[in-house]
């Protein structure tokens, strides 16, 4: 792992991707930010964080010849590794909302966003943004985040977080890529939020509906039973999950 820390910078994954544009990278190379001013999420949503409270980082991982119609199996790879971090730390009812937003109880503590460099029908590479909440502890107009310190009490060390991350992302990406799809589709699907659960969910034109989560189809559509019975997936744009 090749480590840069930089003090500043709107959006680590932007820093990264234009680094790796500019030259020859490793595989695992880090970027890490004490201040992201720009961090985005999924959807082109904002990921605002407290300056030197939060781990905010990105990384570079190759993927040579990766089937590009595989890439939600990477979202659970890059969800996985995070959730065995934490899961280590003894973080309470730590779960994985659809397609990877890291939760603990109704709280959600940790987004991830994945960038792919694409070529014909293969990846060249992804650049994973992990944005955690970790000593944190007020987000004003944020009511359903927060942080590991707000859920245990304890202040962590960010760059032995980090590197524990690191650790477990550099696992779950291995098995990847090394045949293990079944493995995680079973852990993924294992610690999905509100799994079996009858949830409400509002669709693109504002509607409500009701349903029950069963799991995610192979291209990364929740699939729920409705309560005529039917079977429907849904892509992520195009449901939200009310909790």
């Amino acid at each position: 792992m090749r480590l840069i820390k930089l003090d500043a910078t709107a959006s680590t994954n932007t820093f990264l991707k234009e680094l790796a544009k500019s030259g020859y990278l490793d595989d695992f190379t880090v970027v890490w930010a004490k201040n992201q001013t720009r961090g985005r999420g999924q959807m082109d949503g904002n990921w605002c964080t407290e300056p030197g409270k939060n781990l905010t980082f990105s990384v570079l991982k190759k993927m040579e010849g990766f089937q590009l119609n595989k890439h939600f199996e990477l979202n659970m790879a890059v969800s996985l590794a995070v959730f065995r971090t934490l899961d280590l730390l003894k973080i309470p009812r730590i779960t994985v909302k659809w397609p990877n937003d890291i939760m603990s109880g109704s709280h959600k503590i940790c987004g991830i966003l994945i960038e792919n460099s694409i070529v014909g029908i293969s990846l060249k590479s992804v650049i994973i943004g992990i944005g955690l909440n970790v000593n944190q502890s007020y987000f004003p107009g944020n009511p359903k985040a927060s942080s590991l310190y707000n859920k245990t009490g304890i202040l962590y060390d960010l760059e032995e977080l980090l590197h524990s991350l690191m650790q477990n992302l550099e696992i779950t990406l291995s098995m990847l890529q090394s045949g293990q799809e079944k493995v995680i589709h079973r852990e993924y699907h294992s610690i999905l939020f509100r799994k079996g659960v009858a949830s409400t969910f509002k669709s693109g034109d504002g509607s409500t509906f009701n349903g029950i989560i069963l799991g995610v189809g192979n291209e990364g559509k929740l699939r729920i039973r409705l309560e005529d019975d039917s079977l429907a997936e849904y892509d992520i744009k195009e449901i939200t999950l009310l909790y």
